[in-house]
């Protein structure tokens, strides 16, 4: 039965809540003229000492309410935040400045949209979240483009040799954390019981339980940390069915990896959610349909306020979890939301579903990086909230620089 009623979900074009105030042709995406990002100069830095440790739930962290008293950022103050940092596999790190071309620096506020009161915790009462356990579904589009990070995140296959993941799952701020210098990808894949006994790549396997175990203390640190939330998770048939085949990883080396600067602390004072994200380039191409970057909407331009992402849950081990639900509040770089997530879900892609232009297809893009659940500032006050990260203009003209090499391939998005 729930393997029926998340086919109808996905097959079915969502219908418009908003008041009805919008129709389904309101719901489309509109291509925008993006600004250019070009790189200046290119300088060698020291190597990492990759010493930090994991830390996915941040506090002391500038959220919405605290934007709201920011002054918005100038064209030198962007160019600064925009530059970035890549660390290679052999260790070296390079800083690479940027200029922004093209770019109409509005002098507003940042802008917020309240839609509802909020509420707190990962889980929102009963656990809403979908294990997709069905190869139907996990080896097929758009699922199939979830991965997973090493250091104990998600991430999503952006290109056939990139991943998109949140950047505090490489770096605290301070220093790459532990487990980053040797970074892989796993890209899901089916075994069926029994598959993989005589393989050559069993001393790939053998990586695989160390990763898993350098991870086991954290996400153990975790979960003792989350029995205090109160959450009642009750038991569905959509959350507990398996299939006979069981979900396994084709781990990939991580060739580089690419973080903005503004989310160091030496560069905003403190690390700065507007750019926590991060790219990594893999070893190897991969032959699977990776999903597309798109600007994020605001909350009006979607269909019923909804957004979704898939990534792997750290309480529900070896399994692919999918989860939909409206957003709350948005700002010009942040959106809150009510999505039931655990740890291990961090650096999923959030994406929705809207018209092409000029056509009758729906198409499924990336429109923010689910950052987890972090401790924001509100007034003086710490409060926790469920956090993605927007892709604006700017980021998508970055991240898409990253992708490309250049921004030939990145004036419109």
């Amino acid at each position: 039965m729930g393997h029926i009623l998340l086919l109808l979900l996905l097959s079915i074009p969502i219908l418009c809540l908003t008041d009805g105030a919008e129709t389904e042709q309101d719901f489309t995406w509109h291509l925008k003229k993006v600004p250019q990002i070009v790189s200046e100069r290119t300088f060698s830095l020291d190597s990492p000492k990759f010493e930090a440790k994991t830390k996915l739930e941040l506090s002391n962290v500038c959220g919405i309410e605290c934007q709201r008293r920011l002054p918005v950022p100038s064209l030198s103050d962007l160019k600064e935040f925009l530059s970035y940092e890549t660390v290679f596999e052999n260790g070296t790190r390079t800083l690479t400045h940027v200029n922004v071309l093209g770019l109409a620096v509005d002098t507003a506020k940042n802008t917020t949209t309240r839609m509802s009161s909020r509420r707190k915790r990962q889980i929102y009462g009963t656990d809403s979240r979908f294990s997709i356990s069905d190869k139907r579904f996990m080896t097929n589009f758009p699922f199939s483009t979830a991965v997973k990070i090493s250091t104990g995140c998600s991430g999503i296959l952006i290109s056939p040799k990139h991943v998109l993941t949140a950047a505090h799952c490489i770096h605290n701020g301070k220093d790459y954390i532990k487990g980053s210098k040797k970074l892989r990808v796993g890209l899901l894949k089916m075994r069926s019981k029994g598959e993989g006994k005589k393989r050559r790549g069993a001393q790939r396997g053998k990586r695989d339980v160390s990763v898993a175990r350098d991870h086991s203390e954290r996400t153990s640190e975790l979960k003792q940390r989350s029995k205090g939330h109160g959450r009642k998770q009750k038991a569905t048939g959509r959350s507990q069915k398996t299939s006979d085949s069981k979900p396994s990883f084709q781990w990939t080396r991580v060739k580089s990896t690419q973080i903005p600067k503004g989310w160091l602390e030496g560069v905003t004072g403190d690390v700065s959610l507007d750019y926590d994200y991060a790219v990594l380039e893999l070893k190897r191409p991969h032959k699977k349909k990776y999903m597309e970057l798109g600007i994020s909407p605001t909350i009006r331009k979607m269909p019923g306020s909804m957004i979704h992402f898939s990534g792997f849950d750290d309480d529900r081990s070896g399994q692919l979890v999918y989860r939909f639900c409206s957003v709350s509040d948005e700002s010009s770089d942040l959106f809150y939301q009510y999505c039931d997530a655990e740890p291990g879900s961090i650096g999923s892609g959030v994406y929705l579903r809207l018209k092409e232009p000029n056509k009758k297809k729906w198409k499924r893009k990336i429109i923010a990086i689910y950052s987890g659940h972090q401790w924001m500032d509100v007034n003086g006050v710490q409060q926790d909230y469920n956090v993605a990260v927007r892709i604006t203009p700017l980021k998508y003209a970055q991240i898409c620089f990253w992708i490309h090499g250049n921004d030939e391939n990145c004036t419109q998005g």
